[in-house]
């Protein structure tokens, strides 16, 4: 009998999948997402250099109270385009991490949206 696979051991599979059609470049970084249970994390990433350009989470001094909700993903999209639109990028490749386009993904996605990046 097979092991059971659990729901990150999934998710690494699908974002696996998701990485070989995708990658961010010097013009056009991938903005990649991250979330626990209690937090949630955004990186702007050249994968031609191999460099995070800029990042937000909800750990952060600057991030008060819950980080596991969705006002909280809203907040870091916001944070992370207006840190990108400072280093002068404009247009990013979003990479969802394997999560479902659902809930905070999606809320980080449409504030980044909101706040000037293109995707």
């Amino acid at each position: 009998m097979a092991g059971k696979s659990s729901k990150d051991q999934i998710r690494q599979r699908v974002h696996t999948r998701i990485r070989k059609k995708l990658a961010g470049t010097t013009e056009r970084p991938r903005l990649a997402v991250y979330r626990s249970l209690a937090h949630i994390y955004a990186q702007v990433i050249d994968d031609a250099r191999g460099v995070t350009i800029v990042s937000a989470s909800t750990n952060e001094k600057a991030s008060q109270g819950s980080g596991g909700n969705i006002a909280a993903a809203r907040e870091i999209g916001k944070r992370v385009a207006e840190r990108a639109k400072e280093n002068g990028i404009n247009q990013v490749v979003f990479d969802r991490g394997g999560y479902l386009y659902h809930g905070r993904v999606k809320a980080l996605a449409d504030a980044a949206r909101e706040a000037g990046l293109e995707f």
